[in-house]
């Protein structure tokens, strides 16, 4: 793809804000190098400082979160319009409630096909009493994810219940989810805008009845089962799911959450081959770890930018 009319001159100013560990991450020299070759000017984003002031840009790229900055957002919009942000903090918001981010697989995969997708059996839980139940109507085991998935560390501290006694070890208010057995892999999908790529990584092992019975009392965390595991599953003879399937899926995400940056988790049900859980969307993530990550960024930026300038030229013949 062409660099936007870098012939006469004329560049492009990209505004991004993340959070320092994100940015040591994702905005790499590689990365800036090879969009300055093509017409675009990575600029970075003080949060602290009147938005309004720093620009103008053709586009933003954020994944910070908090009020202020989506005040900022906003100021900043009301007197630049024509400036893409990517994504709109309401479309973000959706993906930091563990409920709220799955309910769009359901309505997101129409087509019919051999492949079916679902996301697993899960109840919140609100206060302590409710774990006392029977009427939670899951099946042991269970993973307790909490509410928020916010990127901060208390949002990743998710742990397996093997029966009812480790309930009762849990705080409220809580995620919980049925486990589903999937082989020790899980497939990761990235999407940017348009592009998708899957990747399988290791995961979870299956639980044997013997083993949940024999753990019924337990509460353990994700990372000791993680690394127990790390030698016990070899993913390389995997099959990757059909890339239409993921496709169709990351596109019917995309237009439900109208989102241009995330990835997905789907695992496979361990004894029916055609069966897939989506068990997780994750807002920008790391990117980097992908082959050519700059070449997709950049081309990304590329679209967008003529998208912008052909809806500008759209409207200016009106």
């Amino acid at each position: 793809m062409a660099a936007p009319d870098s012939s006469n001159g004329q560049r492009h100013r990209i505004g991004y804000a993340f959070p320092p560990k994100k940015e040591q991450s994702f905005i790499q020299p590689s990365l800036i190098r090879h969009a300055d070759q093509n017409g675009i000017d990575l600029v970075p984003i003080d949060p602290s400082k009147a938005l309004t002031q720093q620009g103008p840009f053709d586009c933003i790229i954020h994944k910070l979160y908090d009020d202020p900055w989506n005040q900022q957002l906003k100021d900043y919009s009301s007197l630049y319009p024509r400036t893409v942000i990517l994504d709109p903090p309401e479309s973000i918001a959706r993906l930091h409630n563990r409920v709220s981010m799955l309910d769009v697989i359901n309505a997101a995969f129409k087509a019919p096909r051999v492949e079916k997708v679902s996301v697993p059996k899960q109840v919140l839980v609100h206060d302590s009493a409710e774990l006392q139940s029977s009427d939670l109507d899951l099946k042991f085991p269970m993973i307790a994810k909490p509410l928020l998935a916010n990127g901060s560390a208390k949002s990743h501290q998710m742990s397996m219940v093997f029966g009812a006694e480790g309930l009762k070890k849990l705080e409220t208010p809580i995620l919980l989810q049925e486990f589903v057995n999937h082989g020790g892999v899980i497939f990761k999908a990235y999407v940017i805008g348009d592009y998708v790529e899957c990747v399988k990584r290791r995961s979870l092992p299956n639980i044997s009845e013997e083993q949940r019975t024999k753990l019924a009392g337990v509460v353990v965390p994700f990372s000791q089962i993680s690394n127990s595991a790390e030698d016990e599953v070899n993913i390389e003879g995997i099959e990757m799911p059909p890339s239409e399937f993921v496709e169709e899926l990351a596109r019917g995400i995309s237009l439900g959450l109208k989102l241009n940056f995330f990835n997905f988790d789907v695992i496979r049900d361990f004894n029916d081959k055609h069966s897939y859980f989506v068990i997780d969307i994750n807002y920008f993530p790391g990117y980097a770890k992908l082959h050519n990550f700059e070449h997709l960024l950049t081309d990304f930026f590329l679209a967008i930018l003529k998208k912008k300038k052909k809806q500008q030229h759209l409207s200016h013949n009106e």
